[in-house]
């Protein structure tokens, strides 16, 4: 499944390509509260189909109301770049469905061959990340090295995005844990890759919109190179297996590393990689193992949960304070028992069992 940028870009290229008058809106400035961040792209066509978003829906339908009434002309009265607002004043806002004094602020394109929406299609499906400078004057478009999650900057005479590559995530071992972790990925637009050398595990196991290799795990993360936008998850229990991959993930750019276990395999994989390994210890502070969440997750599906939602937090930039881990949760829990256990014996007739 690709993710929404790479949609939005992929179906505008496709309308060009059909001939439709086709409008790119990107969200410039917010100020205040607002349904989508600075950067979120939304296309619409002359027949006031769209795709991506920019609000919570009603934006879009004033956009649509506008275009099926009056043509792309009504959203760009020229061939150049408009810039619009919405949400100016509380009363704006509640019309169109932003928070009370949120302001959101659009640059809407005409979309033509000097946009080079296609360069930078083939750009964020070649992993990367792009400068894209948009002269508001001219609708003139200049491609370059970009920044990961670069903010967007609006001037008087331009406006400057970053596209960076699709989310990605590399999960080492296919089994009931990884398919439901990958039906989660899948579904918040990452990239999924699975590996697992068993023919016996892989056999059976397949997921549209998933590669699935067979190459062994540590080759995979060499030949892939993990960048910023990379997760490595190793979900097989076998040493063989998770821990080549695991080293050679922690030496790479990949923004999330993570591995499960309980908390006792998890401490014998960090004495391996430094003793056998010399791995370096800020690398083995950066594995997440257990990886996840603490959620008292019990199912895989809940565990597949656990996992995501810690490689969505760490993808976010959020650090401290964040939701437990699972290894300080279950310590947490482990203690409470030991605490109730300890009172319990005080109790006559009460027998603890260990």
């Amino acid at each position: 499944m690709e993710d929404l940028d790479t949609l939005v870009l992929r179906t505008a290229v496709a309308w060009q390509a059909q001939g439709l008058p086709v409008v790119l809106v990107t969200v410039a400035r917010t100020w205040g509260s607002s349904p989508r961040p600075p950067g979120s792209l939304m296309a619409i066509n002359g027949r006031g189909e769209t795709v991506g978003s920019v609000s919570g829906g009603c934006i879009e339908d004033d956009l649509i109301l506008r275009i099926r009434e009056g043509g792309v002309q009504a959203a760009c009265a020229t061939d150049t770049p408009a810039v619009l607002r919405y949400g100016i004043s509380a009363d704006a806002a509640h019309r169109f469905g932003l928070p009370c004094g949120g302001t959101v602020e659009l640059v809407l394109e005409p979309v033509s061959p000097r946009s080079q929406l296609e360069a930078l299609l083939q750009a964020c499906l070649q992993r990367r990340s792009t400068e894209r400078r948009l002269d508001l004057r001219t609708g003139e478009v200049a491609l370059g090295a970009g920044h990961r999650d670069g903010v967007p900057v609006l001037s008087d005479t331009h406006l400057t995005t970053h596209l960076g590559p699709q989310a990605r995530i590399i999960v080492i071992g296919a089994g009931d844990l990884s398919r439901f972790l990958c039906q989660m990925a899948l579904g918040l637009g990452f990239e999924v890759i699975v590996c697992d050398p068993r023919e016996e595990h892989r056999a059976g196991w397949a997921l549209d919109g998933v590669q699935l290799s067979h190459e062994m795990p540590d080759d995979l993360v060499l030949r892939l190179k993990p960048d910023a936008r990379t997760a490595v998850v190793a979900l097989t229990h076998d040493p063989k297996l998770d821990d080549l991959a695991l080293i050679d993930a922690l030496q790479s750019d990949a923004f999330y590393v993570g591995a499960i276990g309980s908390r006792r395999n998890s401490a014998l994989r960090h004495e391996r990689l430094r003793t056998h390994f010399d791995i370096s210890e800020p690398a083995l502070h950066a594995l997440h193992g257990p990886a996840g969440l603490y959620i008292g997750s019990k199912t895989p599906a809940e565990i597949a949960l656990s996992i995501m939602a810690e490689v969505v937090a760490v993808k976010n930039g959020i650090r401290q304070p964040a939701p437990t881990p699972v290894a300080i949760g279950k310590q947490s829990k482990q203690s409470k028992q030991d605490k109730h256990g300890e009172e319990s014996a005080g109790f006559p007739g009460c027998e603890v069992v260990v």
